[in-house]
Order: structure tokens, then sequence, then C-alpha cells
């Protein structure tokens, strides 16, 4: 069968497909390591063996949840490649979440210099977001992402059909980060989401496709994140502490994203870039999928002193992405101490958001 679309991204380096719709078949003239968790392995693994034509397959089962992503996973990764004498003529695949596909990102890029790798992403966040454009990467205890390389993928396979085992949770994480991708660049997309139902296949698959497109067009304008790339991170500033605080837990990245956005919003709100309608329809539609969740902020400065260790700090200056109405976006370092704290202040209130 052929794929339903294929959406193109072009870097300076490398071109290569997301490749939307059930895959027939994966070739490669070498050996390929599969790495994936052991739920999504129980579950797709045979599978995807089945479609892989390869000299010699190998595989490696990583332990699951955000607080895996680390060098110890790497390491494990690592171990089974050198042991089964993988070249730079070999091949990983990533079959699993946004942290199987950072992690072999990460561990593709770095082994022998830099071997290839394909992505297999099994989660909504992970087909949307995680597995296009090349970001990689661990975290540690200064922080998430801290630790990574820019790797592309040789190519990405996006099956919708994987989500229909997705748990409802984890479906509502993903779809955050849909909602992100049409209020920074798409209000034309932001308001067809709210006449839609993201639960009925049609229209799930059409909001993967438009969420890919965005992202594909972002990533070959700015593939290293110097400009225009950053917008991606709206909510990802305050999430990535959110996440860090909670020892990444508590919450999904999805999860903390969406407090990020309403957080953002808060501020975007304060700073006159948002009205009070743009952001009841915000909340309203995260609301309506459930990202409706709760943080407090025990101690206000030391969730501020975090913010200095995210990789968009330049200077001392914390960048913030910020929503300039609904489908356009603002990359700032210039918001007064006041301003931030007042917002901060708003979630250091028991009886606030």
């Amino acid at each position: 069968m052929k794929p339903i679309q294929e959406i193109t991204i072009s870097t300076d380096n490398l071109t290569y497909c997301v490749k939307i719709g059930k895959f027939d078949k994966i070739s490669h003239k070498g050996k390929v390591l599969i790495v994936s968790n052991p739920k999504v392995a129980g579950m797709y693994l045979q599978d995807l063996l089945d479609h892989l034509q390869a000299d010699e397959v190998f595989v490696s089962i990583i332990p699951d949840g955000e607080n895996h992503k680390n060098f110890e996973s790497i390491d494990k990764i690592l171990e089974i490649a050198f042991e089964s004498r993988l070249d730079r003529k070999s091949l990983m695949i990533a079959l699993g979440g946004g942290v199987i596909s950072d992690m072999v990102g990460f561990a593709s890029g770095i082994y022998q210099r830099g071997i290839d790798f394909i992505a297999i992403p099994t989660t909504l966040l992970a087909q949307v977001d995680a597995s296009v454009g090349g970001k990689t990467g661990i975290n540690n205890r200064f922080g998430k992402n801290l630790i990574g390389i820019f790797h592309q993928p040789k190519a990405v396979y996006v099956d919708p059909l994987y989500l229909q085992t997705l748990p409802q949770r984890e479906f509502r994480a993903g779809v955050a980060e849909i909602i992100k991708m049409a209020i920074c660049f798409d209000k034309d997309f932001f308001n067809w989401l709210q006449d839609s139902d993201l639960n009925d296949q049609n229209s799930l698959e059409m909001a993967i496709s438009k969420s890919i497109q965005i992202k594909a067009s972002v990533v070959n304008m700015d593939e290293k994140e110097n400009g225009i790339r950053g917008a991606l991170n709206y909510g990802h500033t305050f999430a990535h502490v959110i996440e860090n605080e909670t020892n990444y837990c508590e919450f999904l990245h999805g999860e903390a994203v969406a407090i990020g956005m309403k957080m953002a919003n808060d501020l975007a709100f304060r700073l006159g870039l948002l009205t009070s309608k743009e952001v009841e329809c915000i909340e309203n539609l995260l609301n309506h999928y459930g990202l409706n969740h709760r943080y407090f902020i025990e101690n206000i400065e030391n969730f501020y002193e975090k913010f200095f260790l995210d990789k968009k700090t330049q200077n001392h200056k914390i960048k913030f992405i910020l929503p300039k109405g609904i489908g356009d976006v603002v990359i700032t370092d210039d918001i007064p101490k006041n301003t931030l704290f007042q917002t901060l202040k708003k979630w250091g209130n028991h009886n606030e958001k």
C-alpha cells in the first residue's frame, strides 16, 4: 500500500520524507537496530519485523517514561550497537513515542560520529512533533533536553492506526501540540479545530497532516532553531520547569505544555498581545480535550531561576514565545520581571489555576 501522503523536509545537508499512512516495507542493506520500550514492542515489534528487510536485525528494549530519558538508557542502546558490531552503514529504528524518538536520534547521532535512523512514532505527540525535525536529546537534573544534538532522520513513517491503542491520556497530550501549532502559525487551522472532533479518525488524520506540514515548513526555514523555529517552543519555557520540578513523573510532556501555554497566554494578555476573548478561546479548546491540569508553584523565585537553564536563554535574558493574537507569535527576551512575576504568582495561589 502506498503512503497516503508524503511531506518533504529539506535542510542544508539532507532531504527526507515524512510518510503518512501504512508503510508496506522498509529495506536496508546492512544491519538494523530497532529500539523500543516493553509496551510498544509487545504490540508492534513483530509487525515491524514482518515488514523489515535487512541483512541482520537486532533489538534493544529500554524502560518507558520521561524519567528514563537519560545517559543510562543511551548507554544501553550504544552497548547493544557495539555488541552487534553496527558500522557506519547500519541503521537504527525508533519504534515508540517522543522519548524513544529523542533517544534514538541522539544515540544514532553520536554512534561512530553518526549513523542513519528512521522514526516510527506510535503516539500522537511523536507523530506531529517529536519525531519530525531532528531535535534529539536527553534530560538531566538541571532540566529537559539540555544534552543533545540536531540529527535529522532518514525517514519518518506516521501510521495513524497506531493511535487506536493509544491511552486517552496520551492522546490528549498529543492534541496539546496540535493546538500549539495552530495558535502559533495558522488561525484558520485553529478555527477548524474549534469546529472539529479529533476523536473522529478522518478529522484526526487531517489534523496530523496539517501539523506536520506546519512543522516541516518551519524546519525547512530554520533547522537549527536560530529564528522562527523557536516559536514551536510556545508553552515549553514554562513546561520544562514544571517537568523538572515534578521529576518528570506527574505530567506527560503534552500536559505540561498545555499548562505552559496557559501561563504564556496570561503573560501575553498582560503585555497586550492577546485579548481576553482569545485567551478564553484557547483555554476552552484545551479544556475540551481534558487539558485542564492544575499546577501550584511552591517557590516562585526558584521557579524563576530555573528559566535561566533553558536552552533559549542567552546573555542572562530569558526568551519567551508568546502568541500575538491567534495565528501569529512573537519571540522576546524583553519581559519586565514584575510582569512575569504577576503571572507566576497567579499559579502560586492555590485558589487560581
